[in-house]
């Protein structure tokens, strides 16, 4: 059996909710749902293009601490509060998967842990050998 690591992204709610921003088994890497939160500061504001677009570079970081890129990536899955303003996270979305095109998904919920946060993404990446 692989090594489990588990990556942090140093949040308080990991310990108190229980879960790692990243865990990697093996070759394989599940990124938790990401918003674009930094401790108690939304970032982004009412754009959900700028919440997405911070969110995908805190998936990065992530991916990295775990020892993979963006390249690796090979699933998204993307939650959204408002459906209708799917092409402001599809434009910021794309700007990182154009070439990688990764399998994803983009449905809307009812609503998300902050009323704030409009978008969730979580991701999978498959680490090859070199």
């Amino acid at each position: 059996m692989s090594n489990r690591i588990n990556i942090s992204s140093g949040s308080p709610w990991e310990d108190i909710v229980g879960y790692s921003r990243a865990v990697r088994i093996g070759n394989i890497i599940e990124v938790a749902g990401t918003t674009a939160v930094v401790g108690d500061v939304l970032i982004g504001g009412d754009s959900m293009y700028e919440q997405t677009k911070f969110i995908l570079q805190k998936i990065e970081k992530a991916l990295i601490a775990a020892g993979a890129t963006m390249n690796d990536v090979v699933r998204t899955r993307v939650y959204v509060t408002d459906i209708s303003r799917w092409e402001e996270v599809g434009k910021a979305h794309g700007e990182v998967f154009q070439s990688i095109k990764p399998a994803s998904a983009m449905v809307q919920v009812s609503a998300l842990i902050n009323q704030q946060m409009l978008v969730e993404i979580e991701a999978t990446a498959i680490v090859t050998a070199p």
